[in-house]
């Protein structure tokens, strides 16, 4: 195989995610076209003999290009054999206020994940804290101390893909414990495998706008009453503080059902954009709109709506398909698929789309363009599902008049609406807008869904076979396309915006402007600066309420999920006051010499305090420094505990590390050499950030300090500053400022979109 350094970013993707390889690790695609073939193959494999390789054909020729991308299980799954679900995720059933059902449930979760599945479970459904147990004589320990349960379970499972299962745990705003939920995660060691989100009823909201009291209750008993605004801001400020819980405004989701007539929905897939019925699956694809646009950056630049329905219908056909020949985990899956029918079709590559258009995505302009075309595509959905139903059958709960008057359907055009009068309808729901971050990167680094343009171009570190890491240059689809097309002095059009261009309202708007074309749900992250007020930040919320979205997700860089370790208050004020200087007027760093440099009698310094989770005392890292040719640089170093299971080991690092410092030169290595050591027992979670070692540690502790004290440059060239956070990627142009550390490919590059945490260097994600 050709050495990774000199694969594009696609082909990365592709070999890391959805090459199929034999037992012994051995490909068995040799190229991509090949993988294609597999999952046309194998989705065509429901058609009837005859029309098999006609079908499959036309599926690949939609898949070549990347104009429809089916979502990373259907890639990785289809074609090869294995017992795995194509389904990305699922919601479980419901959870009875009993010992047994709750434990059947924990196993049916544990089921799901083994076969590569993520979860959502409703917990509003358990007794509170506190209340009776009949016939045991005992007290009620409360929904969120069996989340803990569940949350045991998942660190022992390893999804299918290499990643851990992603779960979702939902309770009502008016649950007793709803209190206990929304603090749950200010605990950095709780519930880590878990996203949470409070379901939000419209008398909830009405009643935080009036200030009125709110009574929390189970099975009809009031529990307690409280403020509503005050349970309110205390979903925000946590939301606000540590990224969690999100936000789903549940009555919306079930009035605006298509299938509201026969289920009720109480609980989301965990990235939110499927929101399903108890033992509900999402199954997942996206039009690539990038792929689309014709005649880029002129006058005429358009997106073909021909093609746009063409794909679309075939879409639908594929994944109508991949209901029958996927696997399923529960035979409760199985059964509840096979009756609705449900798919998730949405887009990606839409930022990108509109660049090419020569539209901006904070403009009115812009986002009219996308709401335009995902009203096509919804029409299309729709006929092709209905035609599907002429010669295959409508889904088995299928109800003709109770459908036709469902929001989603009566905002068709009058042609389709009257074709499923005559025809029926084949899937139940047809459209969702997901997350899309690594197959965008596959479909050679598009805009992920409905998200701007992440950055334009910036360097990501990449593994190779030998486990050497090389720079990789990765530009945005749109952007590279320009630069071809014009070259790299042509002047940019407005439309070039990137993420850190919008305010969180341009976010909002463009979430609202697509979701009455959407039939489910939209997986967005609303990207609100460090500095955003707590007010402006509740407004955010109630403005999404307003705007009429099913539910909203922030991200906001905070202590919690935007740094690893802390330094002291004292040390902070101490470096917020250091001169701010750039690399480039910076003295140079003097090379290593043969000879120790002299110590002063006396040495400025830092002393930072680390908790490990594993060690019941705290870890003192000490570091001085001396002045050399006007610049701060480290000089030596001493760790100590508490606790003597420590003790050879950090005598040896301390000597050691204060031996090479002593020694000059750069040595910011020391940092790199540190973060490379990995626990074979496993890392840990410590403020949200996955560090791989307690080594590791105090190698971010060391680079955090060098940052500070302007020995090390830091990601924007500036020397001297406070760090955030000690993992954070090095791109070249653009950093995400809450990059954490990927627990797969080991570099500083997992950032939030869409709400789920997704590496910039390898592909892996996983939901927040």
């Amino acid at each position: 195989m050709e050495h990774i350094a000199n694969l594009s970013i696609s082909q990365h993707i592709w070999d890391l995610k959805y090459r199929l390889r034999d037992a012994q690790g051995q490909p068995v695609d040799q190229s991509l076209d090949d993988t294609w073939s597999r999952v046309a193959r194998a989705a065509a494999g429901a058609e009837k003999p005859k029309d098999r390789k006609r079908w499959a054909d036309a599926f690949e020729r939609s898949l070549a290009d990347f104009a429809f991308l089916p979502a990373g299980r259907i890639l990785a799954g289809a074609g090869t054999g294995r017992n795995v679900t194509l389904f990305n995720c699922f919601v479980l059933g419901t959870i009875e206020d009993d010992m047994a059902s709750i434990f059947d449930n924990v196993k049916d979760a544990a089921l799901t994940m083994q076969q590569g599945g993520g979860i959502g479970h409703d917990f509003s459904t358990l007794r509170p804290k506190g209340a009776p147990v009949k016939g045991v004589g005992a007290d009620a320990s409360g929904p969120v101390s069996f989340m803990d349960v569940w949350d045991a379970m998942c660190k022992t499972i390893m999804s299918a893909g290499q990643r851990r299962g992603a779960m979702m745990a939902t309770l009502r705003c008016d649950h007793p414990d709803i209190e206990d939920f929304i603090a749950a995660k200010a605990d950095a060691k709780r519930l880590r495998n878990f996203n949470l989100s409070v379901l939000v009823t419209d008398a909830f909201v009405t009643a935080v706008k009036a200030d009125a009291n709110w009574p929390l209750l189970f099975t009809g008993k009031v529990y307690r009453t409280v403020r509503a605004k005050s349970l309110w801001q205390q979903i925000m400020r946590a939301t606000y503080d540590f990224a969690e819980p999100g936000v789903i405004f549940i009555d919306r989701i079930n009035a605006q059902n298509n299938l509201a007539y026969c289920e009720t929905i109480s609980a989301t897939n965990p990235c939110g954009e499927q929101p399903l019925p108890p033992n509900g699956a999402c199954l997942l694809g996206s039009i690539n709109l990038a792929r689309l646009v014709r005649n880029p950056f002129t006058a005429k630049a358009s997106l073909d709506l021909a093609r746009l329905e063409e794909l679309t219908a075939v879409a639908v056909r594929f994944l109508d398909n991949v209901i029958d020949i996927s696997g399923y985990p529960l035979k409760a899956q199985k059964t509840e698929a096979m009756a609705k029918r449900r798919m998730g079709l949405g887009i990606t590559g839409l930022a990108d789309a509109l660049i090419l258009s020569g539209l901006n995505y904070a403009k009115a302009d812009g986002r009219a363009q996308a709401a335009e075309w995902m009203a096509a595509i919804q029409n299309a959905a729709y006929q092709a599902s209905s035609d599907l139903a002429a010669t295959r059958g409508s889904f088995p709960l299928f109800d003709g008049k109770k459908l036709l008057d469902r929001p989603n359907v009566r905002a068709l055009r009058p042609e389709v609406r009257k074709s499923i009068g005559r025809n029926g309808l084949r899937n139940g729901l047809l459209t969702s807008i997901a997350p899309t971050g690594t197959i965008s990167l596959l479909a050679e680094n598009v805009s992920s869904g409905i998200e701007p343009v992440f950055g334009l171009s910036y360097q990501r570190r990449i593994l190779g076979e030998n486990g050497i890491s090389r720079q990789l240059l990765v530009e945005d689809y749109a952007h590279k396309l320009f630069q071809s097309l014009n070259g790299s002095a042509g002047p940019r059009t407005d439309s070039f915006v990137t993420a850190a261009d919008l305010t969180p309202d341009a976010h909002l708007q463009m979430q609202a402007a697509l979701q009455p074309h959407v039939d489910s749900s939209i997986s967005k992250t609303i990207n609100c600066p460090e500095s955003i007020s707590f007010a402006d930040f509740e407004q955010v919320y109630l403005t999404a309420y307003d705007l009429g979205l099913k539910g909203c997700t922030t991200f906001r860089p905070n202590p919690t999920t935007g740094s690893i370790l802390t330094a002291s208050p004292e040390a902070i004020a101490d470096q917020k006051a250091l001169p701010v200087a750039t690399a480039a007027i910076h003295p140079p760093i003097a090379a290593a010499s043969g000879t120790p440099l002299a110590r002063d009698d006396v040495l400025p310094g830092y002393t930072y305090k680390l908790r490990w989770p594993e060690s019941d005392h705290a870890i003192y890292i000490t570091l001085n420094d001396v002045i050399e040719t006007g610049q701060r640089r480290p000089f030596e170093i001493f760790i100590n505990s508490k606790n003597l299971e420590h003790y050879a080991w950090t005598v040896a690092l301390t000597r050691m590390i204060s031996a090479v410092f002593r020694r000059g030169g750069d040595v910011s290595f020391v940092v790199e050499e540190l973060k490379a050591v990995f626990d074979p027992r496993g890392g840990q979670w410590m403020d949200g950030h996955y560090v791989p070692s307690l080594l590791a540690a105090i190698g971010a502790i060391i680079e955090q300090h060098m940052i500070a004290t302007g020995f090390q440059t830091g990601l924007d060239g500036v020397v001297s500053r406070p760090p955030s956070p000690p993992f954070q990627a090095e791109f070249n142009q653009v950093a995400a400022p809450s990059a954490r550390f990927c627990p797969r490919c080991q570099q500083p590059a997992l950032i939030i979109q869409e709400g789920c945490w997704v590496c910039q260097n390898c592909g892996y994600s996983k939901c927040s």
